[in-house]
């Protein structure tokens, strides 16, 4: 895995060794920001929240694209390791952090805690095995919580054969914007259903 585009194009990505982890695709990546990039403009400026992070890649790839901050979730703790060792890669691109928490923890009691402003992007990459029902809790709390810009986007990637997961719909709803499919693969995107 590498780096695609931005100030840190090309470096090589470390990968964990874990048969529990399931790195995003190189094309899946690509895919993704291009869409992100096509409904923003741009990276530049913007505060990007990677759940799931599990190696980096997608939080450096933003780092690297001009994004401001990006925060990091992962559990693991060698693959949590394996992330900030890859963070290191764009240094001064921009600002960083790797929590070591659950995703459902770091919703709950993270960002909010340190009454830091929501985040532009919120991207979900979680084992294609967790239940829909988890992924539509942490949509929950990112709206109980106010994790998300108004304009912001959620992507969430999913195996493009499994069930679909519900966009909340109360207290503050939620629209599909689109899918993108990358063989085994979905991701889906969407955004405030007022801003749609």
């Amino acid at each position: 895995m590498r780096i695609i585009a931005g100030v840190a194009k090309g470096r090589e990505l470390k990968s964990p060794l874990s048969d529990g982890v399931r790195p995003t695709s190189d094309r899946a990546r690509e895919g993704l920001f291009s869409t992100l990039e096509s409904e923003f403009g741009s990276i530049d400026g913007l505060r990007f929240l990677d759940l799931f992070a599990g190696s980096g890649a997608v939080g450096v790839e933003a780092l690297s694209r001009g994004a401001t901050e990006v925060h990091s979730v992962e559990y693991e703790i060698q693959t949590a390791e394996i992330a900030r060792a890859n963070f290191e890669l764009v240094n001064g691109a921009g600002s960083h952090h790797v929590y070591r928490e659950s995703a459902e923890k770091f919703l709950e009691s993270g960002p909010a805690r340190s009454g830091e402003s929501a985040y532009d992007i919120i991207f979900m990459d979680p084992p294609y095995d967790l239940s829909n029902a988890v992924i539509e809790r942490l949509l929950a709390l990112i709206i109980e919580r106010d994790l998300l810009q108004p304009r912001g986007i959620i992507a969430i990637e999913r195996d493009t054969k499994g069930k679909v997961f519900e966009w909340p719909q109360a207290p503050r709803a939620i629209s599909l914007l689109k899918v993108r499919s990358y063989g085994q693969g979905s991701i889906y995107y969407g955004a405030y259903s007022d801003t749609v």
